[in-house]
């Protein structure tokens, strides 16, 4: 199961990377944003899900139990982060004009849903596998 959420956590990840590579090309900090979500918190998301996924590639090279509740206890502040910036993005989304501004400006809504759904699942995953449910 370790492996699978790696797998899950490097997706997601992925997902993560392209929408912060496409918040940067649209302006990034420099751009007003409709959500008014604070850079910090952005770049503080991406950071702390950086870490937890080098935490977790060190867990699993090593089975080194106290890495993996490490890795598990950074995903917390990324989930909460991570909905913090989604429930800020959905309004803008919803209410944004089509005419207002370019498609590059906004995010595709299957990535940031997939993102969404695969961090969920890496979250449960990691916790199973600290738990030691569903490994032999």
């Amino acid at each position: 199961m370790a492996i699978a959420a790696l797998v899950v956590w490097v997706i997601t990840a992925l997902g993560g990377s392209y929408l912060l590579a496409k918040w940067v090309a649209g302006g990034g900090p420099r751009r007003e944003s409709p959500t008014k979500v604070p850079p910090a918190l952005l770049v503080g998301h991406f950071f702390l899900a950086a870490v937890g996924l080098v935490l977790w590639i060190i867990y699993v090279a090593l089975d080194e139990t106290s890495v993996g509740w490490i890795a598990f206890i950074a995903l917390v502040p990324v989930a909460l982060l991570g909905f913090a910036m989604f429930a800020r993005w959905i309004p803008a989304h919803r209410n944004r004009s089509r005419d207002e501004e370019t498609s590059r400006h906004h995010f595709p809504v299957a990535v940031v849903g997939a993102h969404g759904v695969l961090a969920v699942a890496t979250l449960v995953l990691v916790l199973l596998t600290n738990l030691h449910i569903g490994t032999r």
